[in-house]
């Protein structure tokens, strides 16, 4: 799904606008804080990687020695079963494993420490007769060896949790990058061009009506003239029909008869 030409369904106004331009300013905040926590997480799972190299290496170097370690205590004893002995003689483990939490960019890791409980050695006699001291040395040989298991185990559940937590934000970028800011940069584009088209159209508007304003304004004031010099010709008629009544009656002749000689 791309979101190149593609804009969400909205009414073209200023309120919309400024809407589209928060969900936008607030796309790009999300995805820069969203990009640095994938780095950051990147960053973390190469250093997990590297460290799950070192304890795999080291886990092959001790599980060898304690092989051999096994194999001088069974020569030791006679080829009897110490592992049988062992089992006999131990009541409770005393290597136990606790676990607790460790904050990646916002990701709770599971980390898993090894310790031993104190108590009294339930197989420290195991061996007495004969091979003890190949006994004990097996016995912190192995004790080593599941220290760096629970290490190796603790880095690899990291490992997955990462590996799982990385996708999932490398897909959210990737839909805000392509999907989410392009449509709404194009939501916004469209909402320009149409307040744009208004606000031309409402220009035109307003100059037609300005022109038909003036149009009025000019027929009005040809009319006014026209009908001032209509009434200063009348005037003039009047002022001249009453000037010649005038002189008819200065010569007062307007009662007297023709007389006829």
């Amino acid at each position: 799904m791309s979101g190149a030409g593609a804009r969400e369904s909205v009414f073209p106004t200023r309120q919309v606008l400024g809407q589209m331009k928060s969900k936008l300013k607030g796309a790009q905040t999300g995805h820069d804080l969203l990009k640095r926590k994938s780095e950051a997480l990147t960053n973390a799972i190469s250093e997990i990687t590297r460290r799950i190299d070192e304890a795999k290496r080291k886990m092959g170097r001790v599980m060898q020695i304690a092989a051999f370690s096994l194999a001088e205590v069974t020569y030791a004893v006679g080829g009897g079963n110490i592992l049988y002995q062992i089992q006999e003689s131990a009541k409770q483990a005393r290597f136990r494993v606790r676990t607790k939490q460790e904050n990646v960019s916002g990701v709770f890791l599971p980390a898993f420490e090894s310790f031993t409980t104190e108590g009294n050695n339930d197989f420290g006699l195991t061996g007495l007769g004969k091979g003890g001291q190949q006994v004990q040395r097996c016995r912190e040989t192995y004790a080593r060896a599941v220290e760096t298991l629970v290490e190796l185990a603790s880095l690899q559940t990291a490992f997955v949790i990462l590996d799982e937590v990385i996708k999932v934000v490398n897909r959210r970028v990737n839909a805000i990058e392509h999907v989410i800011i392009p449509k709404t940069e194009n939501t916004i584009k469209y909402i320009n061009s149409e307040l744009d088209e208004l606000d031309r159209e409402e220009f035109y508007r307003l100059k037609k009506v300005s022109n038909k304003k003036e149009r009025d304004a000019a027929a009005a004031d040809i009319e006014r003239e026209a009908q001032k010099k209509k009434d200063d010709s009348s005037n003039e008629e009047d002022v001249d029909e009453e000037g010649r009544m005038q002189m008819k009656d200065l010569l007062g002749d307007q009662d007297n008869e023709d007389v006829i000689f």
